[in-house]
């Protein structure tokens, strides 16, 4: 049996702001998350790739997660990405995210392994009860999970980024579990051929064209 999904519809690649001075900007980024639930979206990405996450630091993120845990209502989940090139680096942001009270993370498979099996089950297990979305992106962290190893993985769904349309249909026919595109492009087919949902960077600039049917 697959797991449920942990949150249907379209939820948000939260960019981080920054100040002039080059600091992360949490309140303001937290007022943007804030107008973008109010708007309709039902899932907040925080410290993803649109994120920024390569360019700030354990303690930054955690700052934004602070900042933002509050402004998230009920039945709005709070994901934080936790993806690294390590294992280690992974289960220590997963751990962080985890004590800001976030509903789920979203892990970057790491770069140039084949088998995330490992990475994965270190990463469940740094999370406890809190669900685990990989998250497959070749371009960014090449070579990303084979759908044929997505069964094996303790996750409770994955974010798809290939852009790749013969790929998604072929998880969602083979693999069953929750998926979320994160590819603006094969929004209008992720729903229809059978996704949970999606996860945007383009939500942060027209979130109700993303929500739109």
């Amino acid at each position: 049996m697959s797991s449920p999904p942990v949150f249907t519809g379209v939820g948000v690649a939260l960019v981080t702001l920054f100040d002039t001075g080059g600091n992360v900007d949490a309140p303001a980024t937290a007022a943007h998350a804030a107008r973008l639930v109010e708007l309709g979206v039902r899932a907040v990405v925080v410290a993803g790739s649109t994120g920024e996450a390569s360019a700030i630091s354990l303690e930054e993120r955690a700052g934004l997660l602070h900042q933002i845990r509050p402004i998230v209502p009920a039945g709005i989940s709070l994901i934080a990405g936790t993806g690294a090139p390590s294992a280690r680096q992974a289960v220590s942001l997963t751990r962080s995210a985890c004590d800001e009270g976030v509903d789920a993370v979203l892990t970057l498979s790491p770069p140039g392994v084949s088998d995330p099996g490992p990475y994965y089950r270190s990463v469940a297990e740094a999370a406890g009860e809190v669900p685990v979305l990989a998250y497959h992106w070749p371009a960014m962290a090449a070579p990303g999970i084979q759908v044929e190893a997505l069964a094996g993985l303790p996750i409770a769904g994955c974010k798809d980024s290939s852009g790749d349309a013969d790929r998604l249909l072929h998880a969602l026919t083979t693999w069953g579990g929750p998926l979320y595109t994160g590819s603006s492009a094969l929004l209008a087919y992720a729903g229809p051929l059978g996704c949970a949902g999606a996860i945007l960077a383009l939500a942060n600039a027209d979130p109700e064209g993303c929500i739109a049917p």
